[in-house]
């Protein structure tokens, strides 16, 4: 009996793909992925989805813009406010206020470039490109935080179909230019995540990045410290109370700074006033909406599809107060259709200004969902279509900036 027993063994330690040594131990169960690969791979639709649309839109613009004669890396990576945050990156800002309109670069938050001027620092390439990469590289982590969002509310299908929504919004093209929206988006939507699941030192940090990344950082912030005020009323928490002090820690400090910077109490305000960035209520958002749509015989196409996306906004926010959103995302979209409805600034990046307001689009999401395939299939295709094609035109045919 021994000698069968050492006869199997030996039989069982020499057969074909087993390659355990005399003395050793045997190979166990293969090792668990991380959960950092878990969630990407749990995410992988909805990133796949949103690189197929916002590659869609890409092409298309290539395409015209080949007709046109028209180079697109120029116009995702140096153009408009690409340009004045590269200028940032290469040059710093401003030291005084001056007197010069639409001319000071301390309207510009700080975040960004200062990403663009450290990764350039240490990579191939000029900042230019750095700037490009980094847009991309954020509009990925951003789709990945507008699914984990949308999933944790009402599961995996929704979440897919709101970051398909997202990348398909009009002016979608954005996201992948050198732009601060793609950044932005990311730090509030990973900041949202983490209030959902109740880590609110997390969601602070994320809110106070995005403070430093674009002035509506302030509706990341509120979001924060309405969440953090609420906890503390079921119970007091040390870090909960940090929570609330450090969310808008990042919006405050930049303005601060640019108040010393120029060394007037109301110095940023004074800044964007030099932009004819003033809140007056909405009553210049109301003029132009009035003059687009009633007195105008032939409005311009980019300018109307601004308009109809902001009175979409409004719509879409009121289902969202019927449909009882947890309050952070209520505070954040609040907040930020507050301030781009309310400025009496320019008109036409009006819609770009909303581009990072995602739960507005969770109404339409969960239509879709319980939607027939058909039906969603054709208005994902209109809506990808739509993105493209005003993508394209935003970028090649509207004499502004987007």
């Amino acid at each position: 009996m021994a000698t069968t027993a050492s006869r199997q063994t030996t039989r069982a330690t020499s057969a074909p793909g087993n390659h355990v040594r005399p003395g050793s131990r045997p190979p166990g169960p293969p090792r668990a992925l991380p959960a950092s690969l878990r969630a990407l791979r749990h995410a992988a639709p909805a990133l796949l989805a949103y690189l197929a649309v916002r590659g869609t839109g890409l092409l298309l613009l290539t395409v015209w813009a080949h007709r046109q004669q028209h180079g697109v890396w120029p116009i995702l990576a140096t153009q408009w406010d690409a340009d004045w945050y590269l200028g940032i990156a290469d040059h710093g800002y401003a030291h005084e206020l001056g007197t010069a309109e639409n001319a000071n670069n301390l309207a510009f938050f700080p975040l960004y470039p200062a990403l663009v001027k450290a990764v350039a620092a240490v990579t191939p390439g000029t900042r230019a490109s750095t700037g490009l990469a980094l847009a991309v590289a954020a509009s990925l982590v951003a789709a990945w935080g507008v699914f984990a969002v949308g999933e944790r509310l009402h599961g995996r299908r929704v979440g897919v179909l709101l970051t398909v929504l997202w990348a398909a919004l009009p002016v979608g093209l954005v996201q992948w230019m050198g732009y601060t929206e793609s950044l932005f988006t990311a730090l509030a939507a990973w900041s949202l995540y983490a209030v959902l699941t109740g880590r609110l030192l997390t969601a602070a940090c994320l809110a106070a990045l995005a403070g430093l990344t674009r002035p509506t950082g302030v509706a990341v912030a509120a979001a924060v410290m309405v969440a953090a005020l609420l906890a503390l009323r079921r119970r007091f928490g040390p870090r909960t109370l940090a929570a609330a002090v450090i969310a808008p820690l990042g919006w405050c400090g930049y303005v601060g700074w640019v108040s010393l910077r120029v060394g007037r109490w109301d110095g940023y305000f004074a800044v964007q006033r030099l932009w004819h960035n003033e809140l007056d209520g909405g009553l210049e958002t109301l003029r132009q909406m009035r003059r687009l749509l009633v007195y105008d015989p032939r409005p311009g196409l980019f300018l109307v599809m601004v308009t109809l996306t902001l009175i979409g906004s409004v719509v879409l926010f009121g289902l969202a107060v019927w449909d009882r959103q947890p309050v952070p995302l209520l505070v954040f979209t609040a907040v930020l259709l507050a301030i781009v409805l309310g400025s009496g600034g320019v008109y036409f990046p009006r819609a770009r200004f909303l581009l990072p307001a995602f739960p507005l689009l969770l109404p339409l999401a969960l239509h879709l969902a319980r939607a027939t395939r058909r039906c969603r299939a054709l208005a994902l295709a209109a809506a990808v279509t739509g993105s493209a094609y005003c993508g394209a035109y935003m970028a090649l045919v509207y004499p502004g900036a987007p």
